[in-house]
């Protein structure tokens, strides 16, 4: 018969990597939770340590805590999520990375074409926005912007 430990959050916060006050920040918006004992002290299930790898994760591929708390929303809280679970949250990410893929490339691209010339210049330049024809088009990066 298995044993389950209850983890403290200093406990958490060694094996995770991640600091006390993240993960008191992650509790307040809710992306991790455990429970509280009769003198109020944090205790979290051993399965918590697989979500906040996954926060962590996922902050670290630029995924916002409000994109992490959305798909962990649908994940299960008293257990690890099941392959068929997770391959739902990962599809869903997988199109959004995708597509900042595409758009972090479409940058690079366009800011080495601008950078190369020398002159530094979006405004002035003759070789990208001559006479400032991108001022027509409206206010922001336009060269960057989706076409």
């Amino acid at each position: 018969m298995a044993i389950f430990k209850f983890l403290t959050i200093g406990e958490v916060s060694a094996r995770s990597g991640v600091s006390v006050s993240a993960l008191r920040f992650y509790e307040t918006k809710d992306l991790i939770g455990g429970i509280r004992t009769s003198g109020n002290q944090r205790r979290y299930g051993q399965g918590i340590l697989r979500r906040i790898a996954l926060i962590h994760f996922a902050q670290g591929l630029g995924i916002s805590l409000a994109e992490i708390g959305e798909a962990l929303s649908t994940l299960p809280r008293d257990r690890n999520p099941t392959p068929e679970e997770w391959h739902l949250v990962a599809s869903s990410w997988n199109v959004k990375l995708a597509a900042r893929i595409a758009d972090l490339t479409r940058m690079k691209d366009r800011l080495e074409d601008c950078i190369g010339c020398g002159c530094l210049s979006m405004e002035k330049c003759p070789l990208r926005n001559r006479e400032d024809r991108l001022a027509q088009k409206g206010s922001g990066p336009r060269l960057l912007l989706k076409s």
